[in-house]
């Protein structure tokens, strides 16, 4: 059992060395993730739009089909992102 805990703590202290020793990297990684949330968001809510059209275009409708999908790709988009971003940063 005392085996076990060594082992995890040893793991914690040489993974916070590590990110000590990668302190420039932050600022990139940052950077990276805030293009990678942004697309993640824009990219569900264009095809959202896209659809939307579409579908105007083609079908009568009293709807308009281009708002209703451009707000399900948005909230998709955000879902996708809050998702990531809880999976990569380890918020809980």
């Amino acid at each position: 059992m005392s085996d076990d805990v060594e082992k995890e703590i040893a793991k914690k202290e040489a993974r916070r060395i590590k990110a000590k020793n990668e302190q420039g990297h932050k600022v990139w990684f940052g950077l990276g993730m805030f293009g990678l949330v942004g697309w993640s968001v824009a990219i569900p809510t264009l095809m959202g739009a896209a659809v939307g059209v579409w579908i105007d275009a083609r079908f009568e409708s009293r709807r308009s089909w281009t708002l209703m999908l451009l707000l399900l790709g948005l909230f998709i988009g955000c879902w996708n992102a809050w998702r990531w971003l809880r999976d990569e940063g380890g918020v809980r």
